[in-house]
């Protein structure tokens, strides 16, 4: 459906009733630059030249479907025209638009402020105040259907990306310093996750960011709280909340720009919009999905209950651990003390001391016995020796003769008279001289002969 404007623009017809009034504009125009390249410093276009030619661009222009959300919708009595500001979902951008109230009229209940809606609408050019303005002959509400289409093929190019991965998520901190809360003004879902939160841990801290959450504002303002949480050292979770809605209201929750300055957030974010049945894409781009508010305000901190009650079964646990090992080794030690060699310790040095006083009585025995041997064989070497030594021959009366050099004479001849010989016997030694030489026969022996 196209619509071509019936006459001229309101700056061309303002442009031709000038030159009706003075000819010499007419001719000053016709002088001037036929076009917007061909003008200079010194030649250059009017104001109403240029308004007259971009309304004259515009009014060329067809008629378009443009898409946005309703604002400002005003209503003057008795008049048909109403005026409206169209709005772009996610960017603080828009144009005005005018249309009959009927238009409006037929909206019904859909006619509420920030709705989305088509236009179908002519551009036009008001050259007097140099706007850009819509002139709408149809407005139709987005229905459910084309919503959720739209939804469902951002859900497909951000998981192509990788925003929705389990190894990009972070976990948890087990208890953080401070919780960061982006949630809507004086909201149903602040009071539930704070009161949440500090019924199980009651020392927790939360910097909290009141925004606008539902409309076209809720798309940035939630953006900015998110980054300006995340940038405070000591915020270590950060958590969007709203309570539930339409899915027009949990519209912006699944904004691209919105999930995307959620995925670059270095700090944990925690996703509690809704309830349990809503599904916005902001839970599978978040770390962690909490199916409420109060979800969420248990999941952020832990119970100190539960806490308590963990210490005390682990402190139960280790003294029963304790006392079981205590158990185990004074059984050990009862086995060993049990055993013999330490149930009576002086039994082995019994037993050591008998076998040394055994060995010392083998030992004295064997020692007797062999200085009995020893004794006796000495006695028979001794008689022996006795027999054979000359003593004994000296004591049976015989002697030994020796010269004055000590050598023993075996010979009367190897003496002569006068000399001087040592006669050794058993008892003592006698010096004698020699007065005869003495022969075996008894006969006195001559020297000289």
């Amino acid at each position: 459906m196209s619509q071509q404007p019936s006459g001229p623009s309101p700056a061309a017809a303002r442009a031709g009733s000038a030159e009706a009034h003075d000819p010499s504009a007419g001719a000053q125009r016709r002088a001037l630059p036929p076009t917007a390249a061909a003008t200079t410093a010194e030649q250059p276009w009017p104001v109403r030249l240029l308004s007259t030619k971009i309304g004259d661009y515009v009014a060329r222009m067809s008629a378009v479907w443009v898409e946005g959300q309703l604002v400002q919708v005003t209503r003057r009595p008795g008049q048909s025209t109403a005026f409206c500001v169209l709005r772009d979902a996610d960017v603080d951008m828009s144009l005005s638009v005018t249309t009959h109230t009927r238009v409006l009229d037929a909206l019904g209940p859909a006619l509420v402020e920030g709705a989305r809606v088509v236009v179908h609408a002519t551009p036009e050019f008001w050259g007097r105040r140099g706007s850009l303005q819509l002139r709408a002959d149809a407005i139709r509400p987005v229905g459910t259907g084309e919503l959720l289409a739209r939804v469902e093929a951002l859900r497909r190019v951000l998981t192509t990306e990788g925003l929705f991965a389990d190894a990009r998520k972070q976990p948890l901190p087990f208890l953080p310093r401070v919780v960061g809360l982006v949630c809507g003004r004086a909201s149903a879902a602040e009071r539930d996750v704070v009161v949440t939160a500090r019924t199980r841990w009651p020392g927790v801290r939360f910097e909290v960011r009141e925004v606008v959450v539902q409309g076209v504002d809720a798309v940035a303002a939630v953006s900015r709280a998110v980054a300006e949480l995340d940038h405070l050292d000591e915020v270590d979770v950060v958590v969007v909340a709203r309570g539930g809605g339409s899915l027009e209201d949990l519209l912006p929750f699944s904004d691209e720009a919105l999930l995307r300055a959620v995925a670059a957030c270095r700090t944990p974010v925690v996703s509690a919009v809704g309830h349990e049945v809503d599904n916005p894409l902001l839970d599978l781009v978040a770390d962690v999905r909490a199916s409420t508010p109060t979800d969420a305000g248990r999941r952020v901190v832990p119970a100190v209950a539960e806490e308590l009650a963990g210490v005390s079964a682990a402190r139960e646990r280790l003294h029963r651990a304790v006392r079981g090992r205590v158990a185990a080794e004074r059984a050990a030690l009862a086995g060993l003390r049990a055993r013999p060699v330490l149930a009576e310790p002086s039994r082995g040095l019994t037993q050591r001391r008998e076998a040394v006083e055994d060995a010392r009585a083998r030992g004295r025995r064997a020692l007797r016995a062999r200085l009995a041997h020893d004794a006796a064989e000495v006695r028979g070497l001794r008689r022996a020796v006795r027999t054979l030594s000359p003593a004994a021959t000296l004591e049976r009366g015989y002697a030994v003769v020796q010269d004055a050099d000590g050598a023993v004479l075996r010979d009367a001849l190897a003496a002569d008279p006068g000399d001087q010989l040592r006669v050794r016997l058993a008892a003592g030694e006698l010096v004698v001289g020699v007065e005869a030489q003495v022969g075996p026969d008894g006969e006195v022996l001559d020297p000289f002969a």
